[in-house]
């Protein structure tokens, strides 16, 4: 069990330190206004996300369902667990769905700011996009780690 702990624990910290470091140094690129920093972190935030983010998302459900299923921990019920999965489940969603596209047009649309030199209205609106429900997709795991930790029902 040993293992397995020490596995989500690392998911735990790949997940959330990639997901809080991204925020920091996106915001840190667009207050700085140097064009080919933001370019340039715009595209490695996004090569963060497959390097750190989705293996933390795998070493935390793949461990984590283990362990539930070796502690008893039922799935047909609501408990912490159902509800922290519910909860990464919805972060995920909104990750794939809002973030992955806004990200994207960012990366894009700092090729273009570079070129033009000033942001474009539409990195503007996708850096809106990704700051609104980044900061969504930030806390809603760190409640899921709450509950972790507490195991409140």
């Amino acid at each position: 069990m040993g293992a397995l702990i020490f596995l989500h624990v690392l998911g735990a910290v790949l997940f959330l330190g990639n997901i809080i470091t991204a925020a920091f140094w996106k915001l840190s690129a667009e207050r700085g206004r140097d064009l080919a920093h933001i370019r340039r972190v715009a595209r490695n935030v996004m090569h963060a996300d497959y390097w750190f983010t989705l293996p933390g998302v795998i070493l935390l459900l793949a461990t984590g369902h283990i362990m539930a299923a070796l502690n008893g921990y039922s799935l047909a019920e609501l408990n912490w667990m159902t509800a922290s999965e519910a909860l990464f489940v919805l972060s995920g969603l909104i990750w794939g769905i809002l973030l992955i596209p806004a990200q994207r047009k960012m990366m894009k649309e700092s090729v273009v700011a570079e070129t033009e030199g000033a942001l474009t209205a539409a990195y503007r609106k996708a850096s809106l996009t990704w700051d609104v429900f980044g900061t969504l997709v930030i806390l809603i795991p760190l409640i899921v780690l709450y509950l972790m930790l507490v195991k409140p029902f």
